[in-house]
């Protein structure tokens, strides 16, 4: 979900590479050799790093931070947060361009059936530089929640967010710094 952040970190790939990170959460099962070699290694590079970040010590400290009836909800939140920190981080100049590359790749080919829907609208709606706004963004966890069978926890977690949304913030800081350090693919 925090396509952003995917975006910044495989950059420096090709657009092969770049289309992979995009795509992944669409993308089921280890067999990727549907997908060719680029694309297939943006989709083990977008994993890397999920695993990564859902293993990564300030993450588990702030999922277990959120309400106990949601916690099992807070790592998807907290995705689209991040990104949410990131579209304020970068610079303006260095954000759209990446914006227009990952709208361009996601433009020019068929997304994954389980994307296929979403794709359009992440463009149209121009999310990726949406996220900036927080209130957009704690909409995008809403709409997520909305596509979970039951009631919808994501929205609940939104209240928490903007609770902690300073530590959440400096979360993000620790966070951002390790994973860039690690798994970045720099231009």
């Amino acid at each position: 979900m925090n396509f952003l952040a995917h975006g910044w970190l495989a950059r420096g790939g090709s657009d092969d590479f770049l289309y992979g990170n995009l795509i992944a959460d669409g993308v089921k099962g280890v067999e990727l050799d549907a997908w060719g070699e680029e694309v297939a290694g943006g989709i083990r590079h977008h994993r890397r790093v999920d695993a990564y970040v859902d293993a990564h010590p300030v993450v588990r400290e702030a999922r277990a931070r959120a309400p106990s009836p949601q916690r099992r909800y807070a790592g998807i939140a907290l995705d689209l947060l991040w990104d949410h920190f990131l579209a304020r981080q970068l610079m303006t100049p260095e954000r759209d361009v990446l914006v227009m590359r990952c709208y361009r790749v996601l433009e020019g080919r068929v997304a994954p059936a389980r994307l296929e829907a979403m794709m359009p609208a992440l463009i149209r709606q121009d999310w990726l530089r949406g996220y900036a706004d927080f209130s957009f963004t704690c909409r995008a966890v809403a709409g997520v929640g909305r596509r979970i069978t039951g009631p919808n926890h994501l929205a609940r977690l939104v209240p928490w967010m903007e609770r902690d949304y300073v530590r959440l913030a400096k979360d993000f800081e620790a966070l951002w710094g390790d994973l860039e350090g690690e798994l970045s693919v720099a231009p």
